[in-house]
């Protein structure tokens, strides 16, 4: 039998007060349908390099294959909606677009800490065993929360709020507590289909359904080798992520810009100049991006998509800086660097 109202009111006051901006409850269960998806999403190879979802894929189908005695599943969403517009700075060759979500301090710290605090809360109130995921497990964030009434899965597939767009981190805490669900939330994408004309590289085959091997995303965070050449010329001036059909859906108006001093824009990330970062050697790399979601690829990785951004730019003032990796040990930033010379000589 689910919990009283009186306890559910008090967690959800805590979780704001922790700085949550949105909470909602559903039961481990909810999501059915989402393994039989997972399943022929991972078939298809959408997936691409991320092994490490086919190796999970049971764990993630449902609350309840990552920890059987999970009851109910509560849902915490954090706001980074940005004061900036995210695609302000299209057609300015020289200098790099950093995703949103990496303006600042990485996500996973803070709200791994005020997941923690509402968990020892939770347990100090009522009892029970739980456990806390963000983004780190294998945890279908996205189709719980939106099960959790926090919002629904857009046609870009990602989290829409009508109080916050696009822009929620997602945390999770499952618990053995039985506790009353809230209802899920309407699909209010409508006929809209801006979030797919957006993307520069057709990376959904269909409203709904991503794949993961075509999106700019993926390829300049998680794919360790050589980005295909036709997407290349696409990435423009992206660095690290692409924010396109998260910042065209309509929703976004109703979001108010964050507060969190955590994700906060840093000037030097918000339009960093790509002469500057083709600078980076290892040591400095992790300097300039200590505590930042960024530092996780590595300088190989991240000077790869520098690179081609170069390359992208028409800028032949970066010849020089370019030049300088055509030595390099890592044969992907050599690889990289050559085909920027020929763009850029060609330009």
């Amino acid at each position: 039998m689910a919990e009283n109202a009186e306890l559910i009111a008090r967690l959800k006051a805590e979780a704001l007060r922790l700085g949550f901006a949105d909470i909602g409850i559903t039961t481990a269960d909810a999501i059915p349908e989402a393994g039989a998806r997972l399943k022929a999403w991972l078939a298809d190879g959408c997936h691409g390099d991320m092994i490490w979802m086919p190796e999970r894929a049971d764990e993630r189908a449902s609350p309840k294959g990552l920890w059987p005695d999970v009851k109910s599943v509560i849902m915490l969403g954090t706001s980074y909606a940005p004061s900036l517009d995210p695609l302000r700075l299209e057609g300015q060759g020289d200098t790099g677009v950093i995703s949103v979500y990496a303006w600042n301090r990485d996500y996973h710290d803070l709200i791994k800490k005020r997941l923690k605090a509402l968990a020892r809360w939770l347990v100090a109130e009522a009892g029970g065993e739980l456990k806390v995921f963000v983004d780190t497990a294998p945890v279908m964030e996205k189709p719980l929360a939106a099960a959790a009434g926090l919002g629904w899965q857009g046609k870009h597939t990602n989290l829409v709020s009508r109080k916050h767009g696009s822009w929620l981190f997602l945390g999770a805490i499952y618990t053995m507590l039985d506790l009353a669900a809230d209802a899920p939330h309407a699909d209010r994408c409508g006929t809209c289909t801006r979030c797919q004309t957006a993307c520069p590289t057709q990376a959904f085959p269909a409203p709904y359904r991503l794949d993961a091997r075509r999106c700019l995303a993926y390829l300049t965070i998680e794919h360790k080798g050589p980005i295909p050449e036709e997407f290349r010329g696409p990435m423009a001036n992206r660095i690290y992520g692409c924010d396109d059909c998260l910042a065209v859906c309509p929703w976004n108006r109703f979001a108010a810009a964050t507060e969190e001093p955590a994700f906060l824009p840093r000037a030097e990330l918000t339009a960093p100049k790509l002469a500057e970062l083709l600078t980076l050697d290892d040591a400095a790399f992790r300097a300039l991006f200590s505590g930042s979601a960024i530092k996780r690829i590595g300088v190989g990785r991240f000077l790869r998509n520098c690179l081609y951004a170069a390359g992208n730019s028409g800028e032949a003032a970066l010849i020089p800086a370019v030049q300088a990796h055509l030595g390099s040990d890592d044969p992907v930033v050599a690889d990289a660097a050559r085909w920027a010379i020929e763009r850029l000589e060609t330009a």
